[in-house]
């Protein structure tokens, strides 16, 4: 695992909450992803460069530990690091934090797999050298 964690920060939009100005529980899973691709190009790969060379990374595992609700306007951090790397799947980690308190409001942990588009069946293959290189990087 990544010891060095990278930080995005998010306001939350009027959209994205209910008639209470709760955040939805589906836009954690937005927030992380902007985390996990900004951590992505920051390292010199973007997601963009992945799929134009073939290479996809869809979600094989979501987890989500809600801790206390984020509202409207609130300004938050997503702290990322990258977990496990396997063979051909990565891990990534998530802790959302409100800025105003410091409050912990989340903990995610998504697995990757890693996908070739122009195999039809798509299964998992191994991880480019390169991308496994840049994801075990501090």
């Amino acid at each position: 695992m990544s010891a060095t964690s990278h930080e995005t920060r998010l306001r939350v939009r009027y959209g994205e909450t209910d008639q209470m100005g709760v955040v939805h529980h589906g836009n954690y899973v937005l927030y992380v992803e902007e985390s996990r691709t900004n951590l992505m190009r920051d390292r010199g790969c973007s997601y963009a460069d992945l799929e134009r060379r073939g290479i996809g990374l869809p979600v094989r595992k979501l987890d989500i530990r809600y801790r206390l609700p984020a509202h409207y306007e609130d300004e938050i951090l997503v702290k990322t690091t990258v977990g496990r790397v396997g063979a051909a799947s990565v891990a990534f980690v998530s802790e959302l934090y409100r800025i105003a308190d410091n409050a912990h409001l989340a903990s995610v942990t998504v697995e990757l797999a890693c996908i070739d588009f122009a195999v039809r069946a798509r299964g998992p293959i191994a991880l480019p050298a390169d991308l496994r290189t840049l994801l075990e990087r501090e």
